[in-house]
């Protein structure tokens, strides 16, 4: 049976909150706590810290976290390191491949296929990179350390991604680092740790009950002359500090036990909508799997491929092709504003809305409600942010027919909808997306299509769609 890593993410955008001395020295507690669980940690940032603090002598090299994003298998690229736990080397050439992360579920994609199970810790950049997102859409658990105000100010931002995102706010949790418990207020917060605690319920955000203090002894394991650095575990014993990592390490057991399955076998596992996923990975099987005819009119599209203006998708990637432009924004005259050709007023209406649907993505989810036929029409810009919602109430149609004004829209929905295990009014969705009308088939290239999924994936998420 596959196994899937347990994956937990230290984010902050502010530097200097003691996020990888939080991620290291927690690798190496797990790994003490219970020996028996893989352990492996990686680093987005490029300052080596985990190279320094687990690398052994003598290591052959086998490559850095920089093959691993560009699809080499992490289970291949990982080093048995010092205290048990495993590293992927560093690398200072990541930013070169933001833009392959542009789809938040690359990186969850990856960790699916690593062949890595137990624990896998992920250390990020002080911002919101691509790669910092990914990380964060892929954890299981997210740990964001704060020290003062700005830190948590600057918090509002990944809490905000991931609510975006459709991620249970529960997956993460404040910690406060770097306390300094010699700082008392004449006030009701008393001291740092009190203060941070009480803002971030007033946020509404979780906070661990346990904060890390500022300790010189910690300090110094980073500054010796052999440039290595060594874990609180076994060089901080007796202090503060030590048993603020081992009560942190313990909580994130009690989580990792209490955990059906991780986030990556659940988002990854092979169902009708991956495996069709899977088979247009590569443009040419895009390109093969494009419907003949467009859906409204039924002409084929070879016949007049000058006149393509859009490209459609369904929610199970199993319908998809071209609609001639002319088609579409009469659809969208009749849905938006219940006209036809013979209606006055129907030029100014045509113009308006092609110049809207040529920067707008459409998405059409047709339902049935209390017997009653409707279409959800809304419409995003190439950020995800909605320009527009109608819902669209219709007669019951017959045999491919409609009630007249909405003829045309019934016929795009019942061409691409019928059949789709859903079916439409049964959660199907549809969405078009505007191409180049002199080269539509650029929106199947590969950085073009990775953006139409980023974009159909947010807007998934923000409206609950599966």
């Amino acid at each position: 049976m596959q196994q899937y890593p347990y994956t937990i993410t230290i984010s902050s955008e502010k530097g200097g909150v003691g996020k990888t001395t939080l991620a290291c020295n927690l690798a190496v507690y797990l790994k003490a706590m219970r020996d028996n669980l893989p352990v492996t940690i990686l680093s987005f940032d490029n300052h080596f810290t985990i190279d320094r603090m687990f690398a052994l002598d003598g290591q052959e090299p086998t490559g850095s976290v920089l093959e691993m994003l560009e699809g080499e298998p992490a289970g291949d690229l990982v080093r048995s390191g010092q205290y048990g736990v495993g590293y992927i080397p560093s690398s200072t050439r990541l930013s070169g491949l933001h833009a392959r992360f542009k789809d938040p579920l690359t990186l969850t994609r990856l960790l699916a296929e690593s062949g890595l199970s137990g624990v896998v810790f992920i250390d990020t950049r002080p911002d919101l990179n691509p790669l910092t997102q990914n990380a964060l859409y892929a954890a299981d658990l997210v740990l964001v350390p704060v020290m003062d105000l700005s830190s948590l100010e600057n918090s509002k931002n990944i809490f905000a991604l991931l609510e975006r995102s459709g991620k249970d706010k529960d997956v993460l949790a404040l910690i406060p680092c770097l306390v300094d418990e010699r700082i008392k207020f004449d006030c009701e917060f008393r001291d740092q740790k009190t203060l941070l605690r009480t803002l971030a319920a007033e946020l509404g955000y979780r906070c661990l009950n346990t904060s890390i203090s500022i300790s010189p002894k910690v300090e110094s394991l980073t500054t010796n002359p052999d440039g290595k650095i060594y874990p609180i575990l076994t060089h901080a014993q007796g202090t503060e500090v030590h048993g603020q990592f081992r009560e942190i390490a313990q909580d994130l057991l009690r989580g990792l036990d209490a955990l059906p399955e991780p986030r990556a076998s659940c988002l990854y596992r092979p169902g009708p909508a991956e495996r069709e996923a899977r088979k247009m990975a590569t443009y040419p099987a895009r390109l093969e799997g494009l419907a003949e005819c467009c859906p409204v009119c039924g002409e084929i599209v070879a016949k007049r491929p000058e006149g393509r203006g859009f490209y459609y998708e369904t929610s199970d990637w199993a319908r998809r092709g071209f609609l001639h432009a002319s088609c579409f924004v009469d659809v969208l005259c009749c849905a938006l504003y219940g006209l036809t050709s013979n209606s006055q007023g129907y030029g100014i209406a045509r113009l308006m809305v092609t110049g809207n649907a040529g920067k707008l993505a459409t998405l059409l989810c047709p339902r049935v409600v209390n017997g009653s036929y409707r279409v959800d029409l809304r419409q995003f810009d190439i950020s995800g942010d909605q320009q527009l919602h109608r819902e669209l109430i219709l007669k019951a149609p017959g045999e491919g027919e409609g009630d007249g004004i909405y003829d045309r829209l019934f016929l795009l929905l019942r061409d691409t909808l019928s059949g789709q295990e859903g079916g439409p009014g049964k959660g199907a969705w549809l969405v078009v997306h505007p191409v180049d009308p002199k080269d539509p088939e650029s929106i199947l290239e590969e950085e073009r299509y990775r953006n139409v999924h980023l974009l159909q994936a947010g807007i998934c998420a923000a409206l609950g769609l599966s």
